[in-house]
């Protein structure tokens, strides 16, 4: 059994599940920002909003 180390560097996918217009967009989008995958970020609004 490869120990805890080497098994969480292996690791690339992680799910973010929850209800509607709780923010799932908005931290994706968040994590995205602050570990380089994009530039930029935009203004998410809830569907309630629009």
């Amino acid at each position: 059994m490869p120990d805890k180390l080497s098994e969480i560097n292996r690791r690339r996918t992680f799910a973010i599940i929850s209800h509607p217009d709780a923010g799932k967009t908005t931290i994706t989008e968040k994590l995205l920002l602050f570990g380089g995958a994009i530039q930029q970020a935009g203004a998410i609004k809830a569907k309630k909003a629009q």
